[in-house]
C-alpha cells in the first residue's frame, strides 16, 4: 500500500482510504482491561503487603543495635556493682519514652538474677511512620554471658516466630 501511495517522490491520493468496518480495527475489549486491571490491583497489593514486612522487620535492626548498648552498660553496671540487681533505665540510658529519633521505645526489666532489655514499638509519638501494630521483643541476659532472645505474642503477625530475630 506505501508503494502506491508514494510515486517518484510524489503523494498518491487515489489509493489511500478509511478503513471499510469496524471489525477490521484491532483493540481491547472492555472485559479484557478490567481483567488486566484487577490482575495488577492483586499484585500490587499482595507486594504492598510483602514490602510493608520486609521495612518492618528491617527496623529492627535500630532496635538490635540500641539492646546492644543497653547490654553493655549492663555488664559494666555488673562488673562494678557484682550484680545486675536493682539496675534502672537510668543505668542503662533509656527512658521508655517513644521519641522522634527512635522507632522503639526502650525500657528494662530487673529479674534480680538477670535483666531483660526490652523494645516497644511505637504506635504513636515515635519516628515516623509509626508502627500499625504495637509489638515487641526483649533480650534476657543472666552475667556473665547467658543471653536469650525473645518476643511477645504481638511480635508474630510480623516476623511469624522469635527465631526471626
Amino acid at each position: 500500500m506505501i508503494k502506491d501511495i508514494i510515486v517518484a517522490g510524489h503523494l498518491n491520493c487515489k489509493n489511500v482510504s478509511a478503513p471499510t468496518s469496524q471489525s477490521s480495527i484491532k483493540s481491547f475489549t472492555l472485559i479484557e482491561l478490567i481483567v488486566v486491571i484487577i490482575i495488577v490491583g492483586i499484585l500490587a497489593a499482595v507486594g504492598m503487603n510483602q514490602y510493608t514486612k520486609v521495612v518492618e522487620k528491617s527496623r529492627l535492626a535500630e532496635a538490635k543495635i540500641r539492646i546492644g548498648t543497653m547490654r553493655q552498660f549492663a555488664y559494666e553496671y555488673y562488673l562494678e556493682n557484682g550484680t545486675v540487681s536493682g539496675i534502672t533505665d537510668n543505668n542503662l540510658g533509656v527512658d521508655n519514652i517513644c521519641s522522634s529519633t527512635n522507632y522503639y521505645a526502650y525500657y528494662t526489666g530487673d529479674g534480680g538474677t538477670f535483666v531483660d532489655f526490652h523494645a516497644r514499638r511505637c504506635t504513636s509519638g515515635g519516628k515516623t511512620p509509626n508502627g500499625s501494630i504495637g509489638y515487641g521483643f526483649y533480650l534476657r541476659w543472666a552475667p556473665p554471658n547467658s543471653e536469650v532472645w525473645h518476643c511477645d505474642v504481638n511480635a508474630r503477625p510480623y516476623f511469624g516466630t522469635c527465631e526471626a530475630y
